[in-house]
């Protein structure tokens, strides 16, 4: 009788893989591609599988549809702003405009960095069910962390006119240009953008220097 070990039994690849990505991860590269060339509607599940080499089956052990897939991907370019907003509120050693600079710069390089600019899929009808809450209420917390470090720099006269709603929306609808920038193949200059998140809020050049120590 032969001694020879038996292969282990799993979820075979249809085809050989094309990266070193993790399986997960894999899958989601595939998807925002797909999403961003053919739009969400229109990708399905097997698509999804096929661009991998993977069989379907094994994309479900790892996510239940293709909702849950998109999902994961939004909420990976608002999670690391998030969060470094939440570190930045937590140095009470550090000025609002220059906490501010600091947070549009993190923003903007997560977003240039997200795979195939899957930012452009944002104002999707289907980013508005009930599934996506999560990801919506996360872009409101960056968006009100936003609205709040600007408030405190800002000027006296624009404090006077602007809510912190209203002032935290305006910025970051300006550093997502960096969306357009990417589909249109623009250089993405992530202190650039921040910086002009500092004229909005008044500050001039030399203010703008100062809170970023240049």
């Amino acid at each position: 009788m032969s001694t020879t070990p038996r292969a282990r039994v799993g979820r075979p690849r249809a085809t050989a893989g094309s990266t070193q990505l993790a399986p997960r991860d894999e899958i989601l590269d595939a998807a925002a591609a797909l999403f961003v060339e053919n739009g969400f509607a229109a990708t399905t599940t097997r698509a999804i599988a096929e661009r991998i080499g993977i069989r379907q089956a094994s994309l479900y052990y790892h996510f239940a549809g293709k909702d849950d897939i998109l999902v994961e991907l939004l909420e990976r370019t608002v999670r690391p702003s998030v969060e470094f907003a939440k570190t930045l509120r937590e140095d009470p050693s550090l000025a609002s405009a220059a906490a501010l600079h600091m947070l549009a710069v993190r923003d903007v390089e997560t977003l240039a960095a997200a795979p195939h600019n899957i930012g452009t899929l944002y104002l999707l009808p289907e980013a508005n069910r009930d599934r996506f809450d999560g990801f919506r209420a996360s872009r409101r917390e960056l968006r009100d962390a936003y609205g709040a470090f600007a408030m405190d720099a800002a000027t006296d006269a624009l404090r006077a006119t602007w809510t912190l709603a209203e002032l935290g929306a305006a910025i970051i609808h300006l550093v997502e240009i960096v969306i357009p920038l990417r589909r249109e193949g623009e250089m993405i200059d992530a202190v650039r953008i921040a910086d002009a998140c500092l004229r909005l809020c008044g500050l001039d050049d030399a203010a703008i220097a100062a809170a970023t120590g240049r």
